[in-house]
């Protein structure tokens, strides 16, 4: 039978019928997605084979899964979803730290394992990828934990199965597992003209009793403050956010998984918010709010720093996806594009705006001086762009970025929760694939890039332009700040790495640049700007002082060496 070649997918001359390949990537190409990640094996061939042929969806070949999971998730963090291909058994569990980063993190990766044929599989054979106990459903067991749904597909259930999958994985913002079997892969599905669940909707009752409640607390409030959180950019909610901070004309901090949720420029945002490791501004106006509007809220050890964070419950109206918590009171089943809607029907209004300074905001050190912190984050806070996707790896880059202020329209990533080191420069090549028309910048350390730099090559094989930043501090200085207990470890050492050097072993001209002092920052940040249009270039930031650290985690440290002489005493 001859393939027909067709927009948005194959169609088989003399049928209208899909194979289960076919299906599968028709389903994918309406949520958006031109790329799928991944590493081939002998049990995904038909997978691939059947992408191969496919009109609007290439196959994205990473250096291992691993990386491939992680490219997936900046992919997904800027087009809203991905997909990701393994092979069972040995890819699939290459893939699994990724994919429960994703999970952590509220990230939606559609994870396609291809498995042996399903002859061999019911006949419980020893075959190659497998634990050699004949047992198939082992490691989709394993996923149960670290998935929103999984399935295993066959030509009978796929056009179930896949639109459920994906559609909860839209809905949930959590990664979903489909095992196909080489075999079924090229069969035809059968067809049950099956409806699609129509969305839950907001329960009218419990919306009416929660605007009550709330409208309420805003009458007793004189001051009130809204902070920014991961859900509000999971679930797209930036804009009624934003809307509903400028219409009650209060002011508006991020949290550190949720920063970039709120238009860092606006003259209502006041920064992050940090306990008692940010600023001392922030702090005070939202401790001291009567009234906090927290959307998206996520109460984890990183947002709330430590738990040093002093946020009245009572005082707090917490907004997420699918409820609302007012006070001590949860009302259920609203969703929170519903009730941002509603709330703007609520009369309020604060006089009284806060004048904020910003970390950053003014240049430090002289020009012929080493760069250290202080002077270096200014300088990337006015290098940034518009629109730029800026990836901030796991370590001191994770406590420094969160204060520079955006531009208007950029992007952050990064994994404030599950922190997995090594994450950022896979992400970063997602994340270029995801939107080749962006400026894509990465700030990496040495210790980081150590374990993912072969995505360098996938960068420059598929014609991604980001600007690395790679920060030399001689070690794991974000580790070395955090234990407080010994000094000098050697578990914290790394080997010394000419990183500007990394181009030329894959064999692609770049632009690179070592910089010690602030005046071959700037020379480099202006050449990189420059040169970032025609190829990849790569800063090393060499660091006399392997101790130097933002302010936000010198006071971590401070907190954790007196929370050390307390547990002494």
């Amino acid at each position: 039978m001859v393939a027909i070649i067709r927009s948005g997918g194959i169609m088989l001359a003399g049928s209208e019928k899909k194979t289960v390949g076919e299906f599968l990537l028709d389903r994918l190409m309406e949520e958006g997605i031109t790329e799928i990640f991944g590493i081939p094996g002998d049990y995904n061939f038909s997978l691939l084979d059947t992408i191969e042929r496919y009109d609007g969806i290439r196959f994205i070949n990473g250096r291992n899964e691993l990386n491939a999971g992680y490219s997936a998730d900046g992919y997904a963090r800027v087009k809203g979803m991905a997909a990701l291909i393994t092979t069972f058994g040995v890819g699939e569990m290459s893939a699994c730290n990724a994919v429960a980063g994703a999970y952590s993190e509220n990230v939606p990766i559609i994870h396609i394992v291809g498995s042996p044929k399903s002859a061999e599989q019911k006949g419980k054979k020893l075959l190659h990828h497998t634990l050699m106990d004949g047992n198939y459903d082992v490691f989709r067991k394993v996923y149960e934990q670290i998935s929103g749904y999984t399935a295993i597909v066959t030509p009978e259930n796929a056009e179930m199965e896949i639109p459920r999958a994906i559609r909860i994985a839209r809905e949930t913002k959590k990664p979903v597992y489909i095992m196909v079997a080489i075999d079924l892969v090229p069969k035809q599905i059968i067809s049950h003209k099956l409806p699609e669940p129509g969305p839950e909707k907001t329960n009218e009752h419990a919306l009416k009793a929660a605007l009550r409640h709330i409208q309420e607390m805003l009458g007793n409030s004189r001051q009130t403050a809204a902070l920014v959180d991961m859900a509000v950019l999971r679930h797209n909610l930036s804009e009624s956010v934003q809307a509903l901070v400028e219409q009650y004309h209060i002011p508006a901090a991020s949290l550190m998984q949720g920063k970039s949720g709120f238009d860092e420029t606006h003259p209502q945002y006041i920064g992050m918010y940090g306990g008692a490791f940010g600023s001392d501004e922030v702090r005070t106006i939202i401790e001291e709010a009567d009234c906090i509007i927290a959307a998206g809220l996520l109460q984890s050890d990183m947002n709330l720093s430590k738990y040093t964070a002093k946020l009245d419950p009572l005082k707090m109206i917490i907004i997420q996806p699918d409820s609302v918590q007012v006070g001590q009171a949860q009302y259920m089943n609203i969703k929170a594009e519903d009730l941002l809607k509603e709330l703007r029907s609520i009369e309020y209004r604060q006089e009284e705006l806060f004048t904020v300074s910003f970390p950053y905001e003014e240049l430090q050190g002289e020009p012929g001086e080493p760069i250290a912190a202080s002077s270096y984050y200014p300088r990337f806070q006015k290098m940034l762009r518009e629109d730029d996707i800026v990836v901030v790896e796991t370590g001191t880059f994770t406590y420094g970025m969160s204060q520079v202020r955006l531009p208007h329209g950029a992007d952050y990533i990064g994994q404030g929760g599950w922190q997995s080191i090594g994450y950022a420069a896979p992400a970063a090549f997602g994340a270029s694939m995801a939107a080749p028309d962006r400026r894509v910048v990465l700030f990496t350390g040495d210790g980081s890039l150590q374990l993912t730099f072969q995505e360098i090559s996938s960068m420059l094989e598929n014609g991604c332009k980001p600007i690395i930043f790679v920060l030399n501090n001689k070690g794991y200085t974000i580790e070395k700040i955090l234990n407080v207990q010994t000094d000098e470890q050697k578990y914290n050492q790394i080997p010394v790495w000419q990183y500007t050097k990394l181009p030329d072993l894959f064999n692609v001209e770049a632009f690179t640049a070592e910089v010690r002092t602030n005046s071959d920052l700037e020379t480099a940040i202006m050449k990189a700007g420059e040169e970032c249009a025609e190829r990849l270039c790569l800063i090393e930031l060499l660091v006399e002082d392997p101790m130097d650290a933002p302010e936000y985690l010198n006071r971590l440290r401070s907190f954790l060496e007196e929370q050390k002489q307390q547990a002494e005493k």
